[in-house]
């Protein structure tokens, strides 16, 4: 459980990532105190993850690549977007993971909701590109994978990338937030 004078990584330097769990820590922890750093480290899987198992895979080695980075903090958080289509050359839908581990080695795990991304979208991604340029591509932008993301271009903001990620931190620090209680 997040106390004062704790640290947590969060194995990337992007705004949206680090905000996301700095706003899932304060809400499950709204007592403690938190250093939030983050750290560029390898997720170990391609830029862009094309199925639900890489992107755990992403998101798992990010929190343990920071671990082993930067071995003094409480926290380490691996966050991972990706995409999956249940059958080749069909509908593409995009999530993220999120993982957790305490310096106990307690670990939390916790899968964003999904939504399907546009055929626009979807033919680029299937093309080999990343889901960040292909949104940048369609819709105009410049990097928007550090603000709202495809899922806040798609909703007009309604959901941004850091909220659609803080939920799923929140849902990840369960097991810290019960201690008393055994995760698998």
């Amino acid at each position: 459980m997040a106390t004062p004078s704790q640290t947590a990584i969060v194995s990337s330097q992007n705004p949206v990532k680090i905000e996301a769990a700095r706003e899932g820590f304060s809400r499950m922890f709204p007592n403690g105190s938190l250093n939030l750093h983050g750290l560029s480290v390898s997720s170990g899987v391609p830029d862009q993850p094309f199925t639900d198992e890489e992107t755990l895979r992403g998101a798992s080695n990010r929190a343990q690549n920071a671990r082993a980075a930067r071995p003094g903090a409480d926290y380490w958080v691996g966050i991972e977007g990706g995409v999956d289509a249940a059958v080749a050359g069909g509908p593409i839908e995009s999530f993220a993971w999120i993982v957790v581990i305490g310096k106990d080695g307690r670990v939390g795990k916790a899968r964003t909701a999904a939504y399907y991304l546009p055929e626009e979208t979807a033919k680029l991604l299937r093309e080999g590109m990343e889901l960040g340029h292909a949104d940048d591509l369609i819709h105009g932008r410049t990097n928007s994978k550090q603000r709202s993301g495809s899922v806040g271009i798609l909703t007009d903001d309604a959901v941004d990338r850091a909220g659609y990620y803080t939920q799923a931190v929140i849902l990840a620090l369960i097991p810290f937030k019960n201690p008393n209680l055994m995760f698998s």
